[in-house]
């Protein structure tokens, strides 16, 4: 057949498109093996990420512990004390990460703190978390949570929130940022049944039955006001008063300034802003003295009835121990106490023997650690021989040094009935302080030395802190120490102490307070410390006993039933 010319454009235009045809399909070919390929490469992600095993671990730390609760502080009467809230913190589990760059420009948009290349260091590696930031807002939460970035979560943590801040400081301690105990009653639960719920897991996002104090807030409030008032009222560098039951041993308040906000465990870190109830131990000065005659009276060497010759120093060696204001004549046992004779304790002290008197000291606890539930302690200085002079010393408070609770403890034993009972921060029924109850005194020691403490209270340096009582029958003795530096007592700075007992009709709690390095308050008064340690128990015990049920009674019949039978007036 003859080709003609108009069949030979019609081959060409065929072939053109079985060509095109050929390239089309071709094409498609390859799309669809690069849309599989790019669906094999995601699935292969997906199922290498899925393949990750989770970590267990926060950082080196169980997810358990960093997630767990702690259960809530009561004061005695239900008021909270310490409690959880729940927290966003934001971490990030680098070997998820997809695009590094992306996720730093992203999380600096809502977080600008973070610095670039610490971001960028975080996030590189193929860890399975690393913390980013904790403890932020739930605003913040919801705007990190729209940058949608793979890799990057929340957990939910708790934080201790202490709604009184500063108040029961000394007391509760802190937490740090992982929520565990760091200090005070928080240190210890975490070494009692709380570290044992969260080992076994059951403290994760679980209410845990509350922990009740013996603390009375009421009572807590106007201590730590007192103390507080003290830094400025006496210009005082330092502070602290701590109340006790004496029958159950039970604290109802302690307090010690300066102090620190709980809510910000690093103002703890603050100079001396330690505990001195627990964690200082000082000379207490004249309050020994109750002490001295209290194991003289109960040794039977010495009693209310016996006089002693205070009409001359007493020389050891080149020195001579005299009074402060002394009387110089002959005094009665009642008379050594409330004129707070020097003199007239050595001789007190004398009868009793000196190794007698060592012994009392360990009988009393003074040389041992108080068993007691905060960590922040320190053990007192007695020494185990003393001479001549170091008994002279120690009958009136110097030469030894021991905490302001150690003393506590003691008044506690003194009047109520002669009974050693431990302090405890947690509630205590008088059945159960019974049980635990060790005699240290007759019981006629303790009321010879009930008359004394409100003898002095009445006639003696306690009269400042009587005034301020206003009814409330308050008895104790003061002690002004002068405090050593470079090795020798300064006589310009004092530590003052006030340690008393009420009602002493019907005898409850113990008190003691004391300031250290106060000033005179005007230029009437003194700075010895019945005219501040004492006048700020006054204070305090005014306030706080009708919280405890205590009414005023200002008869005279209640100070005359306690005069001991058969004491010569």
């Amino acid at each position: 057949m003859a080709i003609t010319e108009d069949f030979i454009p019609t081959i060409a235009l065929d072939g053109t498109r079985k060509v095109r045809g050929n390239m089309t399909q071709a094409r498609i070919r390859w799309v669809i093996l690069a849309i599989v390929l790019g669906f094999l490469a995601i699935g292969a992600r997906l199922v290498q990420l899925g393949m990750v095993q989770p970590d267990t671990t926060i950082e080196g730390q169980a997810r358990d512990v960093i997630t767990a609760t702690r259960p809530p502080i009561l004061d005695r009467n239900g008021l909270e004390m310490a409690v959880d809230i729940r927290v966003p913190s934001l971490y990030a589990e680098p070997r998820r990460i997809i695009d590094i760059e992306e996720a730093v420009r992203k999380l600096r948009t809502v977080l600008p703190e973070l610095g670039e290349d610490w971001l960028r260091q975080r996030l590189t590696g193929d860890k399975g978390f690393v913390w980013l930031e904790r403890e932020l807002s739930p605003a913040i939460q919801e705007r990190v949570m729209r940058l949608g970035i793979p890799g990057v979560e929340f957990l939910t943590e708790s934080k201790r929130f202490y709604p009184g801040m500063n108040e029961a400081s000394h007391i509760l301690g802190s937490t740090n940022i992982d929520n565990q105990g760091i200090a005070g009653i928080e240190k210890h639960m975490d070494g009692e049944d709380v570290a044992l719920l969260q080992d076994l897991g059951l403290a994760r996002g679980n209410a845990l039955a509350p922990v009740e104090l013996s603390i009375d807030m009421r009572v807590q409030h106007v201590v730590h006001e007192q103390v507080v008032d003290a830094l400025t009222r006496y210009q005082a560098i330092a502070a602290a008063g701590v109340m006790m039951n004496i029958h159950t041993g039970e604290i109802l308040a302690l307090s010690s300034v300066p102090d620190f906000d709980p809510n910000d465990p690093s103002s703890a870190l603050v100079k001396d802003s330690f505990n001195r109830i627990t964690a200082g131990i000082y000379e207490l000065g004249s309050t020994f003295k109750t002490i001295t005659i209290a194991g003289a009276i109960d040794s039977g060497a010495v009693s209310l009835n016996d006089q002693f010759d205070a009409r001359y120093g007493i020389r050891y060696g080149r020195y001579t121990i005299d009074d402060f204001h002394g009387k110089h004549r002959v005094l009665s046992v009642p008379e050594i106490y409330k004129y707070s004779s020097n003199i007239g304790t050595i001789r007190v002290m004398q009868a009793m023997g000196k190794d007698n008197y060592r012994a009392f000291l360990t009988r009393m606890g003074f040389d041992k650690r108080v068993p007691f539930e905060l960590p922040e302690m320190r053990l007192p200085n007695v020494p185990n021989n003393i001479s001549d002079i170091s008994a002279a010393t120690m009958s009136f408070g110097h030469g030894l040094s021991v905490s302001p609770l150690h003393m506590a403890v003691a008044m506690a034993a003194v009047a109520n009935g002669g009974n050693y009972i431990t302090p405890t921060l947690y509630k205590r029924s008088l059945e159960q302080a019974e049980a635990q109850y060790v005699r240290v005194l007759k019981p006629e020691t303790s009321r010879d030395m009930r008359y004394l403490m409100r003898l002095n209270a009445l006639e003696g340096s306690g009269s400042q802190t009587e005034k301020e009582a206003k009814g409330y029958r308050i008895g104790g003795k003061t002690g002004t120490a002068e405090k050593v530096e470079n090795g020798v007592y300064s006589h310009s700075k004092d530590f003052n102490v006030f340690a008393a007992v009420f009602p002493m009709d019907e005898p409850q709690y113990a008190l003691v307070v004391v300031v250290d390095e106060p000033q005179r308050e005007n230029p009437q008064s003194g700075d010895t410390a019945g005219y501040n340690a004492g006048m700020m128990s006054g204070r305090i015990v005014q306030r706080v006993a009708p919280m405890l049920g205590i009414a005023p009674n200002f008869s005279p019949a209640l100070d005359a039933a306690m005069v001991p039978p058969g004491l010569f007036q």
